[in-house]
Parts: C-alpha cells; sequence; structure tokens
C-alpha cells in the first residue's frame, strides 16, 4: 500500500470510529425492571423485542435495554428503579409490584406497565382511555378471573369439594383475585383452603402443607414471581398428582392441567411496541391503556390422563388450544 493511501485509511479510521462511538452513547436505552427471574421471563422477554422490532427497534442496533431482575424480592425494586431513574434511561418498562417504585422513582421518565389487575383501581392510572401524567401500559386483567378459573376446574373435576389457593401475599392483585375465588368458592358450594407464598422455601412449605390437607384441586393465583418459579410449582403440583389451573399458557405446556386467560406473551409485545413509540416521540399520557379482548383455555391432555380425568366434551369444545 502506498504511503498517501495508508495515510488516508488511517485518517478515515480515525474519524469512523468516534463516531461510531457517538452514535453508540446516542441509543436510547430502556430500563427494564421485572419482579421475576430472566430465565422464567425468556418467553415473555421475546414477546417484548417482538414489539419493539415492529416499529423499528432491535436490540443492540438502534436501542440498549438495561435489565433489572428482582427476583420475586420485592424490596429490592426501589432501588433498582432508583438507579434507573439515575441512569436517565428513555423509558422504564416494569410490570406488577415493580411500576409502583418506577412511578415513586421518577415524575417525568415514561413508564409502561404491565399488570394483571385493573390499573384504575390500583391506583397506577386515573383513567385507561387517557391515563395522563407519564404512566401507560397494558393490563391483561388475569387476576379478575380467578371465579372463571374455578368454574373451569369444577367442569374438569366435578366430585371435587375443596380446592386449594396459591397466592403470593405481597402481589399487588392478590386480594382481588382471592376475593374474586373465594365468592366463586361460595357459589359453587367449594371449599377454598389458601396457601401463602413469596419465596422457595415458602413454596416447597406451601406444598409440604397441601400433601397433609389433600385438596382435590389447586389454583395458583397469576403473580409475577409464581412466573418466575413455574417449573418449580408444575413438579410440586406433577409430584402430588393434583388437578390445577392457571395462567397463562406457559403453565399448561409445562405440564399443568390446563389454564385460563390472556395471551401473556402478547401482552408483552403491546408493551414493546407502546416503548417504541414513546421513543420515537409519542408521549404516555396519549396512549391508552392496552387491555385484553380475547381469552384463551388450554388443556393439557397427557396430563389428564396422567391424572386418571376424563375431559368433559364442553371443555374440548371451549379449548382454545389442546396439548396432546
Amino acid at each position: 500500500m502506498k504511503r498517501r493511501e495508508f495515510i488516508t485509511l488511517l485518517g478515515g479510521a480515525a474519524v469512523a470510529w468516534p463516531l461510531a462511538a457517538r452514535a453508540q452513547q446516542a441509543m436510547p436505552v430502556i430500563g427494564f425492571l421485572n419482579i421475576g427471574t430472566r430465565d422464567g421471563f425468556q418467553p415473555f422477554v421475546a414477546g417484548f423485542h417482538q414489539g419493539l422490532k415492529e416499529v423499528g427497534f432491535v436490540e443492540g442496533q438502534n436501542v440498549a435495554i438495561e435489565y433489572r431482575w428482582a427476583e420475586g424480592q420485592n424490596d429490592r425494586l426501589p432501588a433498582m428503579a432508583a438507579d434507573l431513574a439515575r441512569r436517565r434511561v428513555a423509558v422504564i418498562v416494569a410490570n406488577g409490584a415493580a411500576v409502583f417504585p418506577a412511578k415513586a422513582a421518577t415524575p417525568t421518565i415514561p413508564i409502561v406497565f404491565l399488570t394483571p389487575g385493573d390499573p384504575v383501581g390500583l391506583g397506577i392510572v386515573t383513567s385507561v382511555n387517557r391515563p395522563g401524567g407519564n404512566v401507560t401500559g397494558v393490563s391483561f386483567f388475569n387476576t379478575t378471573l380467578g371465579s372463571k378459573r374455578l368454574e373451569l376446574l369444577r367442569e374438569m373435576v366435578p366430585k371435587a369439594a375443596t380446592v386449594a389457593f396459591l397466592v403470593n401475599p405481597n402481589g399487588p392483585t392478590t386480594e382481588v383475585d382471592l376475593h374474586s375465588t373465594q365468592a366463586a368458592g361460595r357459589t359453587l358450594g367449594l371449599q377454598v383452603r389458601v396457601l401463602r407464598a413469596s419465596t422457595n422455601g415458602e413454596i416447597d412449605q406451601a406444598f409440604a402443607a397441601l400433601a397433609q390437607q389433600q385438596p382435590d384441586a389447586l389454583i395458583v393465583n397469576p403473580d409475577a414471581y409464581f412466573t418466575g418459579r413455574r417449573q418449580q410449582i408444575v413438579d410440586h403440583v406433577a409430584r402430588l398428582s393434583v388437578p390445577s389451573a392457571h395462567s397463562p399458557r406457559d403453565w399448561a405446556v409445562s405440564g399443568a392441567l390446563m389454564s385460563y386467560g390472556t395471551n401473556t406473551t402478547d401482552s408483552w409485545r403491546h408493551a414493546g411496541v407502546y416503548a417504541g413509540r414513546i421513543l420515537k416521540g409519542e408521549k404516555p399520557a396519549d396512549l391508552p391503556v392496552m387491555q385484553p379482548t380475547r381469552f384463551e383455555l388450554v388443556l393439557n391432555l397427557k396430563t389428564a390422563k396422567t391424572l386418571s380425568l376424563e375431559v368433559p366434551a364442553k371443555l374440548l369444545a371451549l379449548a382454545d388450544e389442546v396439548i396432546e
């Protein structure tokens, strides 16, 4: 290579390098504040990435994501939220119990929430249609479906008299789902026994108690922490051979008997779309809270056979998906 060509090439590299560095620094950053665990939320993270892609953002190319996983420890959330606020991320995406620390950490950074409960009743926003302020998001209303899950479980196990209900006492929507499920139990003439767990050890203790009580069936409250511990819970359920109802469909895919609720992966996709639209300049106050329009019943026939249960024709007809 000639000396002049070498100098020209070197000069071009010297210019391109700082430009690339500046471009990387200018890349918007999303703060991802999650109450669960990385492993337990991989399908939902994939849905979130898909939503971002639909509006033109790909992680590592034109957007960066700072992940914060609380692993079910709610007391870690305020510090994590404050850290993301100090970093001045462009938008914070928070789920479940993580929403409230995110709101407390910043009144200005846009926040996209995901909640299984009623966002107005929980005090997250003042209106679904016009949320106002710096917060909007997605509600999939899974915790308001406890009564329906109990009805479906009764259809599957018609001789059931007692049903255990596993809840996370630290979940922001637990009381709503508990009230709904207990009311449905009274209507159906079922005794609902509540089991509480918010740590791995407490989950094991809850199932030890369940083994002694021997209820006829089990419902697991839709909770972000339980989502992160899905396989641990499904393994306990299989070991005790107890019919169980859950939400979302991932539980039935993992081996549980049935699930009923919204498509949570799709809800995370919507959250990705909203995060991307905010990065493009839209304001959270102008984006109405997204709500579910479709609910899915998923049945695992292999598990039903293992439990020696005959699936009623009515449930098979209602099912949106049947796992053979």
